[in-house]
């Protein structure tokens, strides 16, 4: 493996944490006895496309410098490939992270876990969900979350997990049920109404809501949680739940593991890590061992 390590930072998350973050972490990095180099973009798209030079070219390792969102584009350009992906999560959601356990809003400490692993073979492969040719590591939203993620996106006074929370009292004054067509693998297409329909690779979104809780990231299998039709009541009393994943044993709530998914809904918008998908119709597929990832002894179900 070669030693020269990739940083691709997105210098605005977190308030602007993403830049300040990529020095320590590059300094552990160096300490540890490789070369770095940072990838910027002009934007997105120009991100992406220096990032998969960079894979092309060989790089040890990228390393993502940012939030969720970032770690979304860094995904992109790194799954299918060998080259393994680090995560210096310093933005406001940080689930991609917290689902590897790797550190958060800890640059220093991530970088030197990378190092580590690196150097002592400390890799490991997950699977990643894929929607034609986007991937996703934690879970695609769709239904009330997805509607929620729509309203929090337009909050720009509020951030972290507290737009969140307002979203979804505003959203639960405009709540109806959804009617979903659903079908999981070869099995029949099923026609429910639903709240939402959330398809977990990785165990939580919006800066910890652990919507699929029992998530494993390395079984070839989606957590699909259907939370059923239930009203305005019983969804404020189970929601707030979701913090501790102990929503997941209510009888409005049914799991099930599935290696493709289909779904289709009028005027739902899926999100995929916190970025949006498009509307529905859409399939998803999990792809076992898609991306290495530098994340020696994790937990969130590896």
């Amino acid at each position: 493996m070669t030693s020269e390590i990739t940083l691709f930072v997105n210098p605005t998350a977190g308030s602007g944490r993403g830049a300040r973050a990529a020095q320590p972490a590059a300094s552990a990095l160096r300490d540890a006895g490789f070369s770095v180099r940072t990838v910027l973009g002009e934007d997105a798209d120009d991100a992406l496309r220096r990032a998969r030079e960079a894979v092309a070219g060989g790089t040890g390792a990228l390393i993502a410098v940012g939030g969720d969102g970032m770690m979304s584009l860094a995904l992109q350009a790194v799954a299918g490939t060998t080259t393994p992906l680090g995560v210096v999560a310093v933005g406001t959601g940080n689930d991609f992270a917290r689902a590897l356990g790797v550190p958060v809003v800890d640059p220093a400490a991530a970088g030197r876990l990378a190092a580590e692993a690196l150097k002592g073979g400390g890799v490991r492969e997950i699977d990643l969900g894929r929607v034609g040719d986007r991937w996703f590591g934690s879970v695609l939203a769709s239904g009330f979350d997805s509607r929620v993620n729509d309203r929090g996106n337009r909050m720009r006074f509020v951030g972290g997990r507290f737009k969140y929370d307002l979203a979804i009292l505003a959203e639960l004054a405009a709540f109806r049920p959804i009617p979903y067509r659903l079908r999981l693998d070869d099995g029949p297409v099923r026609e429910i109404e639903a709240t939402l329909v959330a398809v977990g690779n990785g165990t939580s979104y919006g800066g910890g809501m652990r919507m699929c809780a029992d998530a494993v990231m390395d079984d070839g299998l989606f957590d699909v949680v259907v939370v059923g039709n239930c009203s305005r009541a019983t969804l404020l009393r189970v929601f707030p739940r979701v913090y501790r994943g102990t929503h997941l044993g209510h009888p409005a709530v049914t799991v099930h593991r599935a290696s493709s998914v289909e779904l289709s809904a009028a005027g739902v918008t899926a999100y995929a890590d916190g970025e949006p998908l498009g509307a529905l119709p859409l399939t998803a597929t999990c792809v076992p061992g898609a991306v290495t990832v530098l994340a020696p002894g994790s937990p969130g179900g590896l």
